[in-house]
């Protein structure tokens, strides 16, 4: 199975809350996942990502990378072992699958606003669209568990891991039961980005699907 809605959940996906957050080593997870949506106004990173079923005894395992503009604009390339594309451009959503030579597009506000890439690349509105909770502390981070306050995202928990005010992990749970791990690694915040990055052209002959 191809990285697909589960990916482009992740594909990624983002908006950040207080002014001033207590020191990475005793923030708690929310005071770390408020600090990265208030001082990272960009950011990239690779990523591992792990889906895992209840029938399935070994993951799907996939890699990429991936960047981010705030408000809304971001990037997630999936590499290996197939090529995706996921590129929101501050209005709509571009979902390119190269085998397929198709191109999904959608309003962004719509596909985003409750999504799990909200999460990184948002517009602070996470806590209009999330319930947050505490999730404890384990392996060195500081986790916080995101509820959707709606039942339409196809999922049911968010778990991010923070250390240092930058997120290294991200466990999402899907109504299917289905698990998507994403570990990011080299996660470096505020830096130049080419605008470029935050674009799509559509590739010629390719079928598009959506508005």
């Amino acid at each position: 199975m191809k990285p697909s809605s589960a990916g482009g959940a992740i594909a990624a996906a983002i908006g950040l809350l207080s002014m001033w957050a207590a020191a990475a080593a005793d923030a708690s997870g929310i005071d770390q996942l408020r600090a990265f949506l208030t001082t990272a106004r960009s950011g990239k990173a690779s990523f591992t990502q792990t889906v895992s079923s209840k029938s399935a005894r070994v993951g799907r395992e996939s890699t990429g990378s991936f960047a981010f503009a705030r408000p809304g604009r971001f990037r997630w390339a999936y590499q290996q072992p197939f090529e995706q594309l996921i590129v929101g451009d501050g209005e709509k959503l571009w979902i390119h699958d190269r085998d397929l030579n198709q191109v999904i597009v959608r309003k962004l506000d719509r596909a985003l606003g409750t999504s799990p890439e909200a999460i990184l690349a948002g517009d602070n509105a996470l806590e209009r669209n999330f319930t947050l909770t505490d999730g404890g502390v384990g392996e060195g981070l500081e986790y916080v568990n995101a509820f959707p306050r709606t039942a339409d995202t196809g999922f049911e928990r968010v778990r991010i891991g923070f250390k240092d005010n930058l997120p290294r992990t991200m466990e999402l749970a899907d109504s299917f039961g289905n698990t998507t791990l994403l570990q990011f690694r080299g996660f470096e915040r505020n830096v130049e980005l080419d605008a470029g990055a935050f674009r799509f052209t559509v590739p010629p002959g390719a079928d598009v699907v959506g508005e």
